[in-house]
């Protein structure tokens, strides 16, 4: 058996992922438009001749030196049950090595773990859970099991000690499910009694209140980006321009036109808070969202979430993803919020396997990690 990586052309790799049903929106074409500081490139897996998997590779070049991190954001697009994954990760190292990379990145979009939401306000209950990896999680995948000893023995290494946000792709995540086991699709009026008092308050005041959502156009991102910008100093982070924001919906949904929407929550004429929604096949990512200072007690955060589930669950979606959590559930851990307010949905805390690296060029990978532990 013969595995190959070669370049493929994008309209084959979104036809992989439309075929597969979903994949990362991290993982498709239209990606490498929004990072235009990376080159890109999609590839394929062969398996003798045999389109098995796809990827999106973006290349970072170092400074001064002709040598790039080939790096896979949530990727590759593989069936990770296959028996070859190595065999298939192998077969990437060597089409990198033949484009001057010095490392390969992955981040396999592939659920390890899984913690009920139960489970989550157990953890934060309890004074002698600081990690949610403490907790016992209610599932953990053979699957996911598999993929990572393979990664272990085919040389791959990753941080385990990483939390938060800063060496790439969230490793902890959340999602509320919007299918039942059998694959049914859950109705509104189920979704809403799986969350908790204060979510289903929240909402029912923003209605009383009269708060209108609607999704907007391309236009309405300045509005968007104006809050989000008010919510960057507000939480202390630094925020995207507009310009990107711009990129993003043009690169998107030129791939496809209900890829990204904005959605605007608004109270007497007043924006009160603003979103953005990516969709792939059948997961829906709830991407960035904003909310002014000014008109908190309407709770229009609640509103515009509560329309964007709704709208995913119209689409057909199974998953409705709030993306990245930080592994933290002490009480003084300052994003012991951001879980609180994300778990009130009723969904569930989800650990991929992570970001793994393996060398290409031993001591050029070791100076690059030494360049970004200083940063």
């Amino acid at each position: 058996m013969s595995i190959q990586c070669r370049p493929i052309s994008a309209e084959e790799h979104l036809a992989f992922i439309e075929a597969r049903g979903s994949a990362s929106f991290l993982q498709t074409p239209a990606w490498g438009k929004v990072k235009p500081e990376w080159r890109s490139e999609s590839v394929g897996f062969f398996v003798d001749g045999d389109l098995t998997g796809v990827g999106l590779i973006l290349y970072r070049q170092l400074p001064k030196v002709k040598r790039y991190l080939a790096y896979l954001p949530e990727g590759p697009v593989l069936d990770w049950a296959r028996a070859d994954v190595k065999e298939h990760l192998d077969a990437l190292v060597a089409h990198a090595k033949g484009r001057k990379a010095f490392a390969v990145r992955i981040g396999p979009w592939l659920t390890h773990r899984r913690w009920t939401a139960q489970s989550i306000k157990d953890a934060v209950a309890d004074d002698d859970v600081t990690l949610l990896s403490q907790q016992q999680p209610d599932e953990t995948t053979l699957v996911g099991t598999r993929v990572r000893n393979a990664l272990l023995h085919g040389g791959w290494v990753t941080d385990e000690k990483g939390e938060g946000f800063a060496a790439g792709q969230p490793k902890f995540n959340f999602h509320l499910p919007l299918r039942h086991d059998d694959g049914t699709q859950k109705t509104d009026d189920e979704l809403l009694k799986g969350m908790n008092q204060l979510w289903r308050r929240n909402i029912k005041k923003a209605d009383k209140e009269g708060v209108t959502v609607r999704t907007g156009t391309r236009a309405d991102l300045a509005a968007f980006h104006r809050i989000y910008l008010e919510t960057a100093k507000r939480d202390g982070f630094t925020g995207r321009s507009l310009s990107y924001f711009e990129l993003m919906w043009d690169a998107l949904n030129a791939e496809d036109p209900e890829r990204m929407k904005v959605y605007l929550a608004e109270h007497d004429g007043d924006l009160v808070a603003a979103t953005t929604m990516v969709t792939v096949g059948d997961h829906a990512w709830y991407s960035y969202g904003a909310s002014t200072t000014a008109k908190r007690e309407v709770r229009g955060s609640n509103a515009v979430q509560w329309q964007m589930i709704r709208d995913a669950n119209a689409a057909g979606c199974a998953v409705y993803d709030m993306r990245g959590i930080v592994e933290g559930v002490g009480a003084d851990h300052p994003e012991i919020g951001l879980i609180q307010f994300k778990v009130g949905t009723g969904g569930e805390a989800v650990a991929y396997l992570g970001e793994w690296d393996r060398a290409i060029n031993g001591p050029i990978h070791w100076a690059f990690n030494q360049y970004l532990k200083r940063r």
